[in-house]
């Protein structure tokens, strides 16, 4: 389920409307806000199957006049260092001058025949601030198939402190919307401080 809005009373119904423990999650969001102006907002919730057990995770990403912020909610099931269970929030905000880029990517049905408004089926919106970096590296080579010497390295890096995927199957077309919009809002208030 994904809420997109623009006001800090909608932001807060969304997220009671997510039925995942929306005093928890509002209480840890409005701080995270303060008094700030929501510009916009998206509530996404995710179901996921661990082993055995079924658990739920909660991403809402506010989007202020100055700033980015993100919170993530999961539930734990009781272990050894809690006899019962629990949830993890966190919440982290950023600069909008910070983010280093906003990439959406679409996945459309039927290309040859793709008419613009169309909704795409899936939507997949990464964000990239910086806190976190994914390298992948691997031997290199050269043309030679019969070299046998050590050419050290090769690979990339990659920001990708956030990746969030909605799909018309699993979470309904209004959801792929709202992603378009809040990725809409966002890219506009990143190029607006890039001026």
């Amino acid at each position: 389920m994904a809420k997109t809005g623009t006001t800090t009373q909608g932001l807060r119904a969304a997220i009671e409307r997510s039925g995942y423990y929306p005093a928890l999650v509002a209480e840890a969001v409005e701080a995270a806000v303060g008094g700030e102006p929501v510009v916009s907002y998206l509530v996404h919730q995710e179901t996921t199957f661990d082993s055995n057990e079924v658990r739920r995770h909660v991403t809402v990403l506010v989007l202020t006049g100055t700033r980015f912020i993100v919170s993530h909610t999961d539930e734990q099931a009781a272990d050894a260092t809690s006899p019962s269970p629990y949830a993890t929030t966190s919440t982290e905000s950023v600069k909008i001058g910070r983010i280093s880029s906003v990439v959406l990517s679409r996945v459309v049905a039927n290309p040859e025949s793709y008419t613009p408004g169309t909704l795409p089926r899936e939507v997949v919106l990464t964000i990239g601030w910086g806190a976190v970096s994914r390298i992948d590296l691997e031997p290199a080579a050269c043309g030679d198939p019969n070299c046998d010497a050590d050419h050290g390295y090769t690979g990339s890096s990659t920001a990708d402190d956030l990746s969030l995927r909605v799909s018309e199957a699993g979470d309904g077309p209004d959801t792929v919307r709202q992603t378009l919009a809040f990725a809409q809002a966002l890219s506009e208030a990143t190029a607006a401080t890039a001026r």
